[in-house]
């Protein structure tokens, strides 16, 4: 059997990590919000939705921010 090579950038180059963020765990709450809303009433869907749409917004802006940063074309 041939060995198999690793899937490991080459030595010297820099693996990338997303930064931490609260912003999945908000949109998760959002989520959880405007579903309790279904049966709790309409208010909490109002606030749940918006929380789920802001977040999201600010999450998917940070993620392309992080992915600007990165050296060299990501393409």
């Amino acid at each position: 059997m041939a060995a198999r090579e690793p899937d490991a950038p080459p030595v010297g180059e820099e693996l990338h990590l997303p930064s931490p963020s609260l912003m999945p765990v908000l949109n998760a709450a959002g989520v959880v919000l405007a579903l309790l809303g279904l049966t709790l009433g309409r208010g909490l869907i109002v606030v749940g939705l918006l929380l789920f749409l802001v977040t999201l917004v600010l999450w998917i802006r940070d993620v392309s921010r992080d992915i600007d940063e990165l050296p060299g074309d990501p393409h």
